[in-house]
C-alpha cells in the first residue's frame, strides 16, 4: 500500500513539473541565436580555392571589382587572387554571418569561370535553390567531325535563337563552351533544359523540341 502511494506521489510531482503551455498546445520550442562561421568550426578558418582557366584570366581581371565587392562586403568573405597558383582563394572571417556563405561565394566564382555573366552568376549569392549543372556532348552521344559541329550548331541555333528560347522557357542560363555545356537554374528547370539540349544533340529538329518544351513548361506552370 505504501509503495503504491509513493508511486502516485512521484507521478504527481513529475506531471506538475512540466511547463504549462495551454490546453492542447504543443510545448514551446527553445530559440537559439544562429552560430557564426568561426563558431561552427571551433574557431578555425575555412577555405575554398577555385582554379582559373587560362582563357578566363583577362575577363577575371576586368570584372574583379564586380566579383570582389559582393563577396567581401555583402557575404563577409575574404577573397584574393593567387597568381602563382592560378587560383581564386576564399576564406571565412570572424564576422562571417553564415558558414554557407563560403560555398555560395565559391559557386559564384565557379559560375563566372564557366562563362556566365556576372549579372546571372550573382544570383547564386542571393538565392538558395540555384545550382550549376555541367555535362559534355560525349556524355549524351559520341560524335566526331562534322557530326559534332552540326550538333553544336543545333544547340545554339541561328544567331543563338535556340539557346535563348530554351533559356526563356525554362528560366535558366546556358553556356555552350565548345563541347561542354553549363546550365544555371533551379533543380527542376535545369532538368527540363537539359532534356531539351539532349534531344537536340541526338538529332531532334528544333521545331519538335520547341513544341515539347512548351508542353512541359505549361504543365509546370499549372502545377505551381
Amino acid at each position: 500500500m505504501q509503495s503504491e502511494e509513493a508511486t502516485a506521489s512521484m507521478e504527481i510531482e513529475r506531471v506538475s513539473s512540466e511547463p504549462k503551455t495551454g490546453s492542447g498546445s504543443p510545448p514551446l520550442k527553445p530559440k537559439f541565436e544562429p552560430l557564426k562561421a568561426h563558431e561552427t568550426s571551433n574557431g578555425r578558418v575555412q577555405f575554398r580555392k577555385v582554379s582559373v582557366p587560362t582563357h578566363r584570366f583577362t575577363p577575371l581581371r576586368k570584372a574583379w571589382m564586380e566579383i570582389y565587392t559582393p563577396i567581401y562586403e555583402q557575404m563577409k568573405i575574404d577573397i584574393r587572387m593567387n597568381l602563382k597558383a592560378r587560383k581564386v582563394e576564399l576564406k571565412t572571417r570572424s564576422d562571417t554571418p553564415d558558414v554557407s556563405n563560403l560555398q555560395k561565394c565559391a559557386d559564384f566564382v565557379h559560375a563566372f569561370m564557366f562563362g556566365f555573366d556576372i549579372i546571372d552568376a550573382i544570383a547564386l549569392l542571393r538565392l538558395d535553390d540555384l545550382y550549376v549543372d555541367s555535362f559534355e556532348i560525349k556524355d549524351v552521344k559520341t560524335l566526331r567531325g562534322e557530326h559534332l559541329s552540326r550538333a553544336i550548331g543545333r544547340l545554339s541555333g541561328k544567331g543563338g535563337k535556340t539557346k535563348f528560347a530554351i533559356e526563356n522557357s525554362t528560366k535558366t542560363r546556358i553556356v555552350i563552351a565548345d563541347t561542354k555545356i553549363h546550365i544555371l537554374g533551379s533543380f527542376l528547370n535545369i532538368k527540363v533544359a537539359r532534356d531539351s539540349l539532349c534531344s537536340l544533340i541526338l538529332g531532334s529538329p528544333a521545331g519538335k523540341v520547341y513544341s515539347k518544351l512548351r508542353a512541359v513548361t505549361s504543365r509546370l506552370a499549372e502545377r505551381f
